[in-house]
């Protein structure tokens, strides 16, 4: 079942007086925004715009997924408080918004929970966008929101000319070019993470890259968000290739700091939210909320990064495209050949798991399930990745549909070798295979173009038939590095500089522009 984190936020110049509200609904898997909300209210009271902000948000969740299951943070202890019920509801216009928001979806498949103001600044700036809107007598405009983009980040770190430093450019420019400040355009700071060592099959790159080592900080929880921005740079140890390990992608937002309009009052008394279900109408009229005392207590760094937004909806991709199709890339477990380094592609033995990579299919399955996202599983037909697709469907109770298209490079007469070993029997057509896309191994085997006409056509027939949704790709080496590549608008030397270990687990989003978002590369976190 699909999870989203809706937050909402409402706010009254005047109390009552000019009002409005903001709402963002994302994935809990991976923190993306993927709808945003906001509205002029006219003349109304902090506490019905912070309401009609939830409701709002709880509709916008719905459109996307009425099965899902909703998780609402706000820094409205007064609505929070009536909607699981521990307060009770006095003001008459309070009372049928109340009622509204409860009949959204069922309440057990609805959680509530009270956030501090410093945590709730994307809903935040929503509502003031809306109110600035309605004073210039216009209508607020989710194409030109800078609500996300607005939001303060850290500053990067790391030595000149790393990745972090790179992307911080790239932000300032995006801000110079739409009117906005370097501060602006902070990106995330990113966290490296070791790469992973265990030997890969030699199946489709011919040379892996090392970085160097990093601080482990969580990393489980920041693969669980898909964070897609922030590589570590990498120094070129040569190598075997193929179905290559260890990586190191990561990276999560920063804090942020602003003002948000804010009322005064007590706590109410009167019906609770059960009882109000029976009214249903949107009016106006008078109340204050209280404000919580400490509220602008420091943000804990996983909480800001369940937040985060690796592509901007403002600019970028706008909430009008509606949900992705998101691909949640697995790798299957390691077979007997991964160890040794051998080329396995869909030419050769057709080898099962290994122990080894029945347990890692079987941890991939277990924080699957924690997760609760994936709506569907699809495999290659090889038996690798069936028998590690078997393994997660049946954890997370559902079927497997197997996409040929999905299957490993053919690599001909290489197949069962090791990369010494064809580089002895096969020297030259081994040089033209790392110098062109286009070469063949020996044999005839598939070339990396063939590959990739293969998985885009797959691509595109995929994120057609599950738009919206969220779904598990059981694959290899070629074809996962060939999507990210892809996504990347990468050229296609640059397989040759990843790294994908063995039930590693990587995350492309797909709009409905034609634009993809990587969200997560070579995360092994769940395995250790």
């Amino acid at each position: 079942m699909r999870e989203f984190i809706v937050e909402a936020d409402g706010g009254s110049r005047g109390n009552p007086g000019p009002a409005g509200y903001g709402a963002v609904v994302s994935d809990a898997a991976t923190g993306e925004t993927l709808v945003e909300a906001a509205e002029y209210l006219g003349v109304a009271t902090n506490n019905v715009a912070e309401y009609r902000g939830l409701l709002a948000g709880l509709r916008a969740a719905r459109e996307l997924d009425p099965q899902a299951r909703v998780h609402v943070r706000m820094d409205s202890k007064l609505v929070i408080e009536q909607m699981t019920g521990r307060w009770k509801i006095k003001h008459p216009a309070m009372k049928p918004l109340a009622a509204q928001a409860a009949l959204v979806f069922p309440p057990e498949r609805v959680t509530y929970e009270w956030i501090p103001r410093a945590q709730n600044k994307h809903a935040d700036r929503l509502a003031n966008e809306a109110m600035d809107a309605g004073k210039r007598g216009e209508a607020w405009s989710a194409a030109a929101s800078r609500a996300a983009l607005d939001l303060p980040r850290p500053e990067p770190s790391g030595p000149p000319g790393d990745a972090t430093a790179g992307a911080a450019r790239a932000r300032a420019a995006l801000a110079s070019a739409s009117g906005g400040s370097a501060a602006d355009a902070r990106p995330a700071e990113a966290t490296p993470t070791p790469g992973e060592t265990a030997g890969p099959e030699a199946a489709s790159v011919g040379a892996t890259v090392a970085g160097p080592d990093g601080v482990r900080a969580d990393a489980e929880a920041r693969a669980a968000r898909a964070i897609g921005t922030g590589a570590a740079p990498a120094s070129g140890a040569a190598g075997t290739g193929a179905e290559a390990e260890g990586a190191r992608a990561s990276g999560a937002t920063g804090a942020d700091a602003d003002a948000r309009a804010a009322g005064t009052g007590a706590a109410p008394e009167g019906t609770t939210v059960a009882e109000a279900a029976g009214a249903a109408s949107g009016a106006t009229g008078t109340g204050a909320a209280p404000e919580a005392a400490g509220a602008e207590a420091k943000a804990d760094a996983d909480l800001r990064a369940a937040r985060a937004v690796a592509t901007p909806t403002a600019g970028w991709a706008p909430a009008d495209l509606g949900a992705p199709a998101t691909f949640v890339l697995l790798r299957h477990g390691e077979t007997p050949l991964t160890p040794q380094k051998r080329f396995s592609g869909s030419g050769g033995s057709d080898p099962s798991l290994s122990s080894v990579g029945r347990e890692q299919a079987e941890k991939a399955a277990e924080f699957l399930a924690r997760r609760g996202t994936v709506q569907a599983v699809v495999a290659s037909p090889l038996a690798r990745t069936r028998e590690t697709a078997g393994i997660v469907a049946a954890r997370l109770g559902l079927d497997v549909t197997v996409e040929d298209g999905l299957r490993e490079t053919d690599f001909g007469a290489w197949e069962g070798l090791t990369f010494g070993e064809v580089r002895e029997r096969h020297p030259d057509d081994l040089n033209a295979w790392l110098s062109s896309p286009d070469a063949e191994p020996t044999g005839g085997g598939e070339s990396f173009t063939a590959t990739a006409a293969r998985v885009a056509a797959t691509r595109d027939r995929l994120t057609a038939e599950y738009r919206g949704r969220t779904v598990l790709l059981v694959t290899h080496v070629t074809p996962i590095k060939t999507l990210i590549r892809l996504a990347l608008g990468a050229p296609p030397e640059s397989l040759f500089r990843m790294e994908l270990s063995a039930a590693s687990l990587s995350a492309v989003a797909y709009y409905a522009d034609g634009n993809a978002s990587v969200r997560l590369f070579n995360d092994t976190s769940h395995l250790r």
